[in-house]
């Protein structure tokens, strides 16, 4: 670079001149090699999981598979009983070990298939995420093996555990509880589901922030197959906090650093029943008669003494699908979507490691997902509703039609084929700034409407009506320009019932000029209502009694139209019915709680072991946002036991602002801490901060388990 004569450069160095040119460079070096060194510090040598005061597992995995395994082995510690019992059921063989009561289970598991799709799928996963689910099945294993003496004796029967299991139950879970229920089959009609949630999306425009944020607010049983787990799992790759449900391997509504997304029930039609007509030893199908397969299982019993009794299950399978139901020469076939999609855990994973709106739909294209909406908003502003699912192309009929029994006998009704990513609706960046869905259609997400129902085809979802909960929803959204972090999570706790707006103006006058001295005391106590249900509302108890003793479909005499779909439907039909009723109600209530204007929290409560609190919340069918169903106990009171379980309030700043509650605490084993912990918080409207990275863990730890 330069010559020398005598010891002394033929042109002198100019070294700010050659600092000025090479200092990008080398400052870029530095920066590369500080980032390396710490992504190699934050993969920790060993894997661990850092428990905080809430029985939050934070998994930081020095590799995926050992993530895996640390996050079965806190699946266990906090619900392991419940797991295991899980697991038996998905298997087919619950009666075996448990008895009668577990026979129509096995044979609804066994009739569509499940253990043995399990095996299929299995193999059909990458080699990668084959391993994740053996390190998953491993880490349950390992902790039973170390703690037997935490685990029920009556639930070891299950052990060990294996990765077919846990496809059994992913596949009992998503596709024959959710996408169909059994419950609802065993009349085979498609009859509204108690399962639900609220999702909210706000873009940065109507952000106080500046920031994106999101809602996670699924409603949910209180127990069983639908409790959820809350957890942070962190490993090369991945650094996500959320919750999933119990006995899954990954988080199935989760944020990072990046983006986030909840799921909602979506109005999704996945299954329909099919009318056979049977001739001779088969059913008749396009003019000819299709022989059924027939497979026989062999089921054990076990008696109250111990022994067992067999028991031979045949199962017939159509076209169409396996029949469920046959008499007097007709047959109902099930046929179900989803079943030729194993990569479900896999898309959520890449779901949780995606880092922008590209690479999450990237994953969302898979569509392994049988239903749910997808929520979704990030740091850079983006908010997405989508109508996830697996819809079948119908050659005819729309959504109403599909809810009936359907010809079986032609192949014009018989759907073979889904409608690809692109068909599904979808608006990402809608002008108004905000997204929401109450397990609404998708053509009310957003005002102006943002996804037009004539643009796909009739049976993809139904036109409406759009009910009470969803118009509370989009109110409180549309009415505030400017919403902050805190303003968001009180209105996910807002018990407002839209549904006293519309009809109270017309019921409490219609009360008033009656002569009826309790239906007159009763319109007073109306007339000081709050028109919410929280604890302390005094009118929610009498009002919420009448609307049930109330025939809502004939109620109104405005009834809902598609052109105002947020102030329909509206006025009483017949107020002198309406009171007649109330006066009728009102005296039930003077008499079971000794006064008409009765808190609503000491009606309707929260327990769980030594706990009991007054409740706020209710019915969403009354326009309440704050969803709690309950369900009467011996006492004459009402117990919670279904709806706002896993909430997550989270706005995409730099870093990171979250809130969350897990309902009813995120453990179910003996003798834990946490069973019902945050039912103090869920009594106080109020949600605790997520703490996600290790300062703050480790300054709320309670436990360290290390591997």
């Amino acid at each position: 670079m330069f010559s020398f004569v005598k010891n002394k450069p033929l042109y002198p160095i100019q070294w700010h001149k050659v600092l000025r040119r090479f200092l990008p460079f080398l400052l870029g070096i530095i920066f590369i090699l500080v980032i390396s060194s710490q992504s190699i510090s934050s993969v920790p040598k060993t894997t661990e999981i850092l428990w905080d005061t809430y029985g939050i597992p934070h998994i930081y995995g020095n590799n995926t598979p050992n993530a895996f395994q640390a996050f079965g082995w806190a699946q266990m510690q906090s619900h392991g009983n419940l797991l295991l019992h899980l697991y038996g059921q998905a298997r087919g063989k619950a009666a075996q070990y448990w008895g009668e009561d577990y026979l129509e289970s096995d044979k609804w598991v066994l009739t569509m298939g499940v253990p043995k799709r399990a095996s299929t799928w299995y193999a059909a996963q990458s080699p990668a995420f084959r391993s994740y689910l053996k390190a998953f099945a491993n880490g349950i294993n390992t902790y039973a093996k170390k703690h037997p003496d935490l685990i029920d004796d009556e639930v070891k029967v299950v052990l060990p555990v294996t990765p077919e299991d846990v496809l059994s139950h992913l596949q009992r879970v998503l596709l024959f509880t959710f996408v169909v229920d059994p419950g609802r089959v065993a009349d085979i009609t498609h009859t509204k589901s108690a399962l639900g949630s609220n999702g909210w999306a706000i873009a940065p425009k109507r952000s106080a922030s500046g920031k994106a944020m999101l809602l996670a607010n699924p409603h949910l049983p209180w127990g069983d197959l639908f409790l959820w787990y809350e957890a942070q799992i962190t490993a090369p790759g991945i650094d996500a906090y959320g919750a999933t449900l119990v006995g899954i391997p990954v988080l199935a509504i989760a944020f990072n650093d990046n983006l986030g997304w909840t799921h909602t029930v979506n109005t999704h039609d996945g299954w329909d029943s099919y009318k056979l007509k049977l001739q001779k030893d088969g059913y008749l199908f396009d003019g000819k008669v299709r022989p059924f397969e027939t497979t026989n299982f062999s089921l054990k019993i076990k008696q109250k003494n111990g022994a067992f009794r067999e028991q031979i299950f045949s199962v017939q399978n159509s076209l169409h699908g396996p029949v469920v139901s046959a008499n007097k020469g007709k047959a109902l076939a099930l046929r179900v979507v989803g079943q030729n999609s194993p990569g479900v855990l896999e898309q959520w994973w890449d779901m949780a490691s995606s880092q922008n709106l590209t690479q999450f739909q990237k994953a969302l294209q898979r569509l392994q997902l049988p239903m749910f909406t997808v929520m979704y908003a990030d740091r850079e502003g983006h908010i997405m509703h989508l109508f996830n699912g697996l819809v079948p192309v119908r050659q005819q009929g729309d959504f109403a039609y599909w809810q009936n029994t359907i010809p079986g006998d032609t192949s014009k009704t018989l759907w073979t084929k889904m409608h690809p990513y692109r068909d599904l609706p979808k608006v990402i960046d809608p002008p108004s700034g905000w997204l929401q869905n109450t397990n609404d259609p998708p053509w009310t997400t957003t005002f102006p409407i943002a996804i037009k129902a004539d643009n796909y085809p009739s049976y993809m979802a139904p036109r409406g009506p759009m009910d009470f909960r969803a118009q509370r929803s989009a109110r409180m959204l549309a009415e505030d320009e400017s919403i902050s972090f805190e303003e968001m999570i009180a209105y996910k706790h807002s018990t407002q019932m839209e549904l006293a707006d519309r009809i109270l103006d017309d019921l409490i006058p219609a009360a008033q000029n009656q002569e009826n001295q309790i239906a007159r005391r009763a319109a007073e106590v109306l007339t000081k209502w709050d028109r919410k249900a929280d604890a302390n509302s005094r009118g929610a108890v009498l009002f919420n009694s009448w609307v049930d003793n109330l025939d809502i479909n004939t109620a109104f005499s405005i009834p809902w139209n598609e052109k105002s779909p947020r102030t329909t439907p509206d006025g009483l039909a017949d107020p002198e019915s309406a009171v007649k009723i109330l006066a009728n109600v009102a005296a039930k209530i003077e008499q079971t709680y000794g006064t008409l204007d009765v808190a609503w929290g000491d009606v309707f409560r929260l327990r769980s072991d030594n706990v009991d609190l007054p409740a706020n919340g209710g019915d969403g069918e009354k326009g309440i946002f704050r969803v709690v169903t309950f369900a009467p106990t011996n006492d004459g009171r009402f117990q919670a036991v279904n709806g706002d379980s896993y909430v997550a309030a989270v706005e995409f700043s730099q870093p990171v602002k979250a809130k969350a509650l897990t309902s009813y605490g995120n453990a179910t084993q003996p003798n834990s801490p946490h069973i019902g912990d945050q039912l103090q918080l869920f009594a106080r409207q109020e949600l605790r901060p997520v703490w996600r990275n290790r300062q703050e863990i480790t300054a709320h730890l309670e436990e360290r388990t290390v591997f």
